[in-house]
């Protein structure tokens, strides 16, 4: 006002007087319809919003069977009935005014978010833009009279009783029907309606404990049925594996994850309170769920489903982590199959960075991507070693062997720091058993007396290069996998490598053909060949041996930018190792004296700045050696067996039997796989024995 009297007083004229008090009401409050629509613009992008947003309330009134019905792709109509709670008369009209919810008292609790939703937004917003129906009547109230508010395009135009269920029903018709700029930006039918059979595809499997019925222009697209939902790990993973058959099918091969621990803050040089660790309860974290088995895999990312404390997300910290735990299992251009949850404290997780909270943030992002890394990893790695088990979705509830990772007396404790030099690989226990069974019964020239032996007695073949194994440390690794509860051995699938393989013959010069008491196995005998020899090199790495090097006969050099130098000049000891060979030669320049066999580098700028980079991306929290990966792949695949090269029956059995040694010998160095079997059954189908 002070201003505002000062220019009046000022003014010459009356005229300039007028213009300087226009001038000072160019801002205005907006009317609450047109705020509703803009809050609208951002909370409900599509029909599949409404349908979440609705959904999402059900949940959190405790529901335990949610219908929804939509027309013409939700643009007609979106209906979402449930059995909840319910609300009171007042309850019901205070809900559509912004901002009301009964799931967020006071600001503390917008740091430890349990519920699906927080901001009180969807209502209020979803009725601004539609022709908006609710009906609800509380569970616990003994009156059958339900309360039924009708408004459109934001604007109140009835309030009635009606009779109808405890819960609440509440439909939106004609979404945009006030906003046709916002109408003709939706998409077909088609597309509309499958976002909204994604979303609850991802609420079916988040909640099993749930009915979930969906019906699409009076078509029935699924309806699932409670699943018994036990309080224990394993009812859990029952459930869930219950819902996937459902949704997805009986044919998908899974692994079981459930893998606890807890985890300390992994340093950052750029955090001031980076030496702060966590010990406290908050720290505790839960991976469970299933992963796709070896060869099972994707071309996208869209069979892959992410939960946070059962809220779906994308996260790009959580995906790196998934392909990660797969390295060398996948092949370049195909991502794994996965629905797994990861539990933590709410307080460790921002889930109000995302209009849609389609997205969220970890206080410690760094260690909760390392311990996913680890978990899937350790599967994997108990798949190969025997350990895990793979098991097919279409198993009864019965057969379910109870998640390899389940006692929660054991802790899964993630390093803070990397593997250093010399520490020794961690190598997965193999079963024992009282004798050796006869692999080879047609070719007995050299008995494998030894299987299953120790990785420590691998043997090389003879030819190649071979590594020494490192001795096996007698102190337990620092991440350490929950074992698996007793399963009665009846139930346990076996491993492919873990049956007797009997030798039939060599297609091609290539592909050696076996047979065991389940039916036919191929093994590339090349792709075979490379993961033992890269296992082997990466062991003595590991051990702290050095790669092979060659020195440049013009050593060149190279100048960086300050920031990388001092990054580049910590990881020079790791470069020797590898056969990379730099020097400093002055404040900001590095001599490129020498480079591994095999390695072509037109310009070595361009090479050392790639170099960086790698090393940045892989991060404190994968191995160190990450780096010397692809030199010791491009090596091996030089060394191994190539098509063509003879193998006499002896080399045959001692490359299964080192085959058999390996930490992951079911795909090569590139993902590729090394065996591919084909069951009685499926030979049977091909030839029309069965149907």
């Amino acid at each position: 006002m002070k201003t505002e009297q000062w220019l009046l007083n000022t003014c010459p004229t009356p005229c300039r007087r007028r213009h300087y008090r226009i001038a000072m009401n160019r801002i205005r409050l907006l009317p609450e319809t047109v705020a509703n629509q803009i809050a609208a613009g951002e909370v409900i992008e599509r029909p599949a919003s409404v349908v979440k947003e609705l959904v999402e309330n059900a949940l959190d009134a405790q529901a335990t069977q949610i219908m929804v019905e939509v027309l013409a792709g939700g643009r007609g109509l979106v209906r979402v009935t449930d059995n909840g709670l319910g609300m009171s008369r007042d309850d019901a009209l205070l809900c559509l005014e912004r901002h009301a919810t009964s799931k967020v008292k006071n600001a503390d609790d917008l740091f430890r978010i349990s519920t699906m939703g927080f901001r009180g937004e969807a209502l209020p917003s979803i009725a601004s833009v539609s022709r908006f129906t609710l009906t609800t009547r509380e569970r616990d109230d003994a009156s059958p009279e339900a309360t039924q508010v009708i408004v459109h395009g934001g604007k109140l135009l009835e309030v009635r009783s009606a009779g109808a269920p405890a819960g609440t029903s509440i439909e939106a018709r004609q979404l945009f029907y006030n906003l046709p700029a916002r109408r003709k930006f939706l998409r077909t039918e088609e597309t509309e309606r499958a976002h909204i059979h994604h979303y609850l595809t991802l609420a079916a499997l988040a909640h099993p404990h749930v009915a979930f019925t969906f019906t699409t222009d009076s078509r029935t697209i699924f309806q699932l049925p409670i699943a018994a939902v036990a309080s224990d790990a394993t009812g859990q993973l029952l459930a869930l594996r219950e819902r996937l058959r459902a949704m997805h099918g009986a044919d998908l091969k899974l692994l079981t994850v459930d893998t606890r621990g807890t985890y300390e803050e992994l340093r950052d040089p750029a955090e001031p309170e980076a030496g702060s660790q966590l010990s406290t309860p908050n720290s505790q974290l839960r991976l469970w769920g299933f992963i796709g088995a070896p060869g099972v895999s994707r071309g996208s990312r869209d069979d892959q489903h992410l939960f946070v404390n059962r809220r779906p997300i994308e996260n790009r910290a959580l995906n790196f982590a998934l392909v990660e735990g797969y390295h060398t299992a996948l092949m370049r251009g195909r991502y794994p199959v996965a629905c797994l949850f990861l539990e933590l404290d709410p307080a460790q997780v921002d889930v109000n960075i995302h209009p849609a909270k389609r997205e969220v943030k970890f206080h410690h992002e760094r260690a909760v991507r390392a311990f996913v890394t680890q978990a899937i990893r350790d599967t994997l790695l108990n798949y190969h070693s025997g350990a895990q088990t793979i098991t097919a979705s279409a198993t009864s509830r019965a057969e379910l062997p109870v998640s390899q990772n389940v006692p929660a007396s054991n802790e899964h404790a993630l390093p803070s720091k990397t593997r250093g030099p010399d520490a020794q690989p961690r190598v997965p226990t193999e079963p024992k058993t009282p004798s050796a069974p006869d692999f080879f019964p047609a070719l007995r020239r050299h008995p494998i007396s030894d299987w299953p032996a120790t990785a420590s007695q691998q043997t090389p073949l003879p030819f190649g290069f071979s590594g020494q194994r490192p001795p096996v440390s007698s102190q337990p690794p620092s991440t350490e996998c929950i074992q698996p509860a007793p399963v009665p051995h009846s139930q346990l699938p076996t491993p492919l490598l873990a049956v007797p393989l009997r030798l039939v013959g060599v297609i091609g010069r290539l592909y050696v053909v076996l047979e065991s008491d389940r039916g036919l196995v191929l093994m590339d005998q090349h792709a075979a060949h490379e993961r033992i020899l890269f296992e082997q090199m990466l062991d003595r790495l590991e051990a702290g041996g050095e790669a092979d090097s060659q020195r440049l006969l013009l050593p060149e050099t190279v100048e960086l930018s300050a920031r990388d130098v001092d990054f580049l000049r910590k990881q020079l000891p790791i470069l020797a190792r590898l056969g990379v060979g730099l020097s400093e030669f002055g404040e900001r320049t590095f001599l490129l004296e020498a480079l591994p066999p095999f390695a072509k580098v037109p310009e070595a700028r361009r090479f050392v700045l790639e170099l960086v980079d790698a090393l940045k991306s892989a991060g404190e929290g994968v191995n160190a050696l990450r780096l010397g990966e692809d030199v010791i792949t491009k090596t091996v695949c030089r060394h191994a067996v190539k098509a063509n090269d003879p193998l006499a029956g002896p080399e045959l059995e001692n490359l299964v039997a080192d085959l058999r040694r390996c930490r992951m010998p079911y795909t090569c160095p590139h993902g590729r796989p090394t065996l591919i079997e084909m069951s009685l059954k499926e030979l049977e189908k091909k030839f029309g024995r069965v149907q």
